[in-house]
């Protein structure tokens, strides 16, 4: 239990939920230890403007909560994500799918991270719907950064998955964020240099169809 429960006059879980998820940054100190930024110094280098006071108290929070654990040398540890943490991860993408129209069109100078535009370009628009009974995997290597994603809209280890997936596309975490906002298509970034593709038209098209991709 939380040292402060602010909703507990409402017996509403989304309520609930909100103490635990619903403060400034939690989300957010979330998201980059399931990208798997593992110490508190690579943590905050990632949230320009976080007091170290905050981080170290939403920290606190969530491994009070269950979510994160720590492993390690206790005056610096690391930071795991737990099973009951990974249960927040259809929150964010859902987060990351109602926010995807708010974004403006990405300029040069902001940061686009791979983990990121996998997460919320393509696997939080995953349609489980799109290709019933294929059960495949798809490479993206994103900026340098190996991604293996499953045709149940996963990231797989890609060391486990190593040979086994029928599409590879190389690109770019720029070329997917302009994707998903509508900037180009699918294969006008292919036409043009931004994806370089290996594997059947066929493959393509289920990758495409399941992530709904233009």
């Amino acid at each position: 239990m939380p040292a402060t429960v602010r909703y507990d006059a409402q017996y509403c879980p989304v309520a609930r939920a909100l103490d635990v998820l619903g403060d400034r940054w939690t989300m957010l100190v979330l998201r980059e230890v399931m990208a798997g930024q593992e110490r508190f110094n690579d943590i905050r280098a990632n949230l320009p403007g976080i007091a170290p006071g905050v981080l170290t108290g939403r920290l606190r929070t969530l491994k009070e909560q269950g979510l994160l654990a720590t492993e390690g040398n206790p005056n610096r540890p690391r930071y795991v994500i737990t099973e009951r943490g990974r249960e927040a991860l259809p929150v964010m993408r859902a987060l990351a799918k109602f926010g995807m129209p708010l974004l403006d069109a990405p300029k040069p100078t902001r940061v686009k991270r791979p983990w990121s535009a996998v997460q919320s370009c393509l696997i939080a628009f995953f349609d489980p719907r799109a290709v019933v009974g294929v059960e495949e995997s798809y490479q993206l290597v994103v900026n340098g950064e190996v991604f293996v994603l499953t045709s149940h809209g996963m990231v797989a280890n890609s060391e486990d998955a190593q040979g086994s997936t029928v599409l590879t596309l190389t690109t770019t975490a720029a070329t997917l964020f302009a994707i998903r906002k509508e900037l180009l298509t699918l294969q006008e970034a292919i036409q043009q240099g931004d994806i370089a593709v290996k594997g059947s038209k066929e493959a393509l098209n289920r990758f495409r169809r399941q992530f709904a991709l233009s």
